[in-house]
């Protein structure tokens, strides 16, 4: 069973033992550097003085004007590298790593950060439809799924452009300026992408999740200002992914139609022939690229995914 897992999913087991291993390593460098702190206290009790007399004898010196561009301060090396609590984490990210939680927790939301981002956003439906297009046309791996999802992810930028606007002017700017915490930044940043999803999600999908969380529905019904203020992400994400699946196999099963016509047509012109050796994919595949090509298919496809999206 083990070999056939690995054989199945390889990137997912590489994914997991390399995020293993970088957990396992960054909590056995937190937990020595922790060590060695608390057994050597007056080292860095030192370097806060030293760093205090420096700044002090920088001061005096810009007072005095004497210092001309080009002339430094007269450091001890004792200075230099002498605080080994200091974190390379927390220089970088903010992150303490002489606490091995918050380096698992870290790591976490780096391994969820984009599955998180593709189930919240525009992504799924495009990169499904984009996908039945292809097994309609029956081209096999062409465009390669390099090619797919590229072309889905700078379509989720294009379409979720007012939505990360939004969330940038009223919660990112703030709290880079200090004018908000962290929690109220990520409550704020919630809010457009709680009204972009909940546009897009049906009233029966709110209904089934809210049900099957045991959460009473007011007698008003699911107001506008009830689903933006009473209904928490955890249930408006599971409905705005079943919807997003289900629009996607509708648009799926459109696209599947006209090329099941040219399908039907080749085979029955074969069968009266009497070519019954020759297969009908063959012959019926450079008609479907035609037809395609003809219709302006790719600006019929993109603009009818853009416009399957409420504002």
């Amino acid at each position: 069973m083990l070999k056939r897992l690995f054989e199945t999913d390889k990137k997912l087991i590489l994914k997991f033992c390399v995020s293993l291993f970088l957990t396992i390593l960054f909590t056995f460098v937190s937990i020595e550097l922790r060590a060695y702190a608390e057994a050597n206290p007056d080292v860095e009790n030192s370097a806060v003085t030293n760093s205090e007399d420096s700044e002090n004898s920088g001061s005096a010196d810009s007072e005095d004007g004497n210092r001309q561009p080009g002339d430094y301060l007269d450091t001890p090396e004792s200075n230099v590298g002498s605080s080994p609590t200091a974190s390379v984490l927390q220089e970088l990210i903010g992150v303490d790593a002489s606490q091995p939680l918050e380096v698992i927790i870290l790591l976490t939301l780096i391994a969820l950060l984009p599955s998180l981002l593709m189930m919240v956003t525009c992504f799924a439906r495009i990169v499904i439809v984009l996908g039945f297009l292809r097994s309609a046309m029956q081209t096999q791996n062409t465009p390669p799924n390099t090619v797919l999802t590229g072309l889905a992810l700078f379509l989720t930028l294009f379409i979720m452009a007012p939505v990360f606007t939004e969330m940038n002017e009223i919660a990112y700017q703030p709290y880079v300026n200090e004018e908000m915490t962290l929690e109220e930044a990520l409550d704020t940043a919630s809010v457009p992408l709680k009204r972009f999803m909940l546009k897009q999600t049906t009233n029966d999908d709110l209904e089934f999740f809210i049900d099957l969380s045991n959460t009473e529905i007011p007698d008003t019904g699911l107001t506008d200002e009830y689903k933006e203020n009473e209904i928490p992400l955890t249930t408006i994400i599971p409905a705005f992914m079943i919807g997003e699946l289900k629009r996607a196999f509708q648009m799926g099963f459109m696209i599947y139609l006209p090329f099941l016509v040219i399908d039907i047509v080749v085979g029955s012109t074969l069968m009266s022939m009497g070519m019954m050796m020759l297969p009908p994919a063959m012959i019926s595949m450079p008609f479907k690229i035609l037809v395609f090509v003809l219709a302006d298919g790719w600006n019929l496809m993109i603009g009818s995914i853009v416009s399957s999206y409420n504002w």
